[in-house]
């Protein structure tokens, strides 16, 4: 897979890092190196952290704008751009801010969506000339969601995540509520309780009759924070846990429904309303498609 045509050269690129939803998660089996296969179906919404790059000459990657807990060098943004720099030989640096407004440990895809755009973003900025397929590859071993927020399109992921089949959606308004508790993706994977041998469906069969989240049960009994969410959301909508949590999420047929319901939620329980996307907020805004 190519490219699409970016616009021109530039010394600076500021770009989103759009989070994603798993509108289901089957866990279908275990390989012997502790890694598990899954089925699963992305969507981004458009909602994101901003990243802005600068280049610099003398090669160094500076990270202005630490996590909390985070090293800069465990943060998957610096390691992302020193990936990018050993695969292309390239000798320039740059300048990173982050705007962080995804929840962390919401099973959003906040860092993997980073690590995704600092890839693709400074891809451009150095002129470097690898392909979107050849940046999923080295996104790989960042981790299994990078590859589908590099190539940009809502998607039937199987293996480890890493088998992506473009699809088209609907692309529903989302109420997405955020539960006060960061959940360990490690965590959830790796507890005895996880249910890890579902027989894998198809897309038609997930069409016509739906999935279910297979991480839920552990995430709920972990963290009652979510439990306690997604009892709250049923209230108004068939709501969802994304990915391991802990965000929570309804769709609705348009904006103005999902902001009522949203009114009517706790104040203290944070909440956004997000437009569903089979195009990336990153692609839509650096290579312009629509």
């Amino acid at each position: 897979m190519t490219a699409p045509t970016p616009p021109g050269p530039a010394d600076r690129l500021s770009l989103p890092a759009p989070a994603k939803l798993n509108l289901f998660l089957h866990v279908t089996g275990r390989r012997p190196d502790g890694y598990h296969t899954l089925q699963t179906l992305f969507q981004f919404i458009d909602l994101y952290d901003t990243l802005h790059f600068e280049c610099r000459a003398d090669g160094r990657l500076q990270l202005h704008d630490a996590l909390p807990g985070v090293s800069p060098e465990d943060n998957l943004v610096v390691r992302a751009a020193r990936l990018l720099q050993q695969a292309s030989g390239c000798r320039l640096g740059a300048d990173i801010h982050l705007d962080k407004r995804l929840p962390m440990g919401g099973g959003i895809g906040g860092g993997s969506s980073d690590a995704a755009t600092t890839l693709v973003g400074l891809n451009h900025l150095w002129q470097t000339g690898l392909t979107l397929q050849q940046l999923a590859d080295l996104g790989l071993s960042l981790g299994a969601d990078v590859p589908v927020f590099v190539l940009g399109r809502a998607a039937w992921a199987e293996g480890v995540g890493e088998q992506l089949t473009p699809v088209t959606l609907d692309e529903p308004w989302y109420l997405v509520a955020v539960p006060d508790c960061q959940v360990s993706t490690a965590q959830i994977f790796s507890d005895e309780r996880l249910t890890r041998d579902t027989q894998p469906i198809t897309l038609a069969a997930f069409r016509n009759h739906g999935g279910r989240n297979d991480c839920l049960p552990v995430a709920e009994a972990c963290y009652p924070a979510i439990r306690n969410t997604l009892i709250l959301l049923n209230n108004y909508c068939e709501a969802k846990m994304t990915g391991t949590g802990s965000c929570v999420f309804g769709a609705f047929p348009n904006e103005c429904e999902a902001d009522k319901v949203r009114a009517r939620l706790p104040a203290t329980l944070q909440t956004f309303v997000a437009r569903g996307c089979n195009v990336s907020p990153l692609h839509q805004m650096l290579f312009k498609v629509a």
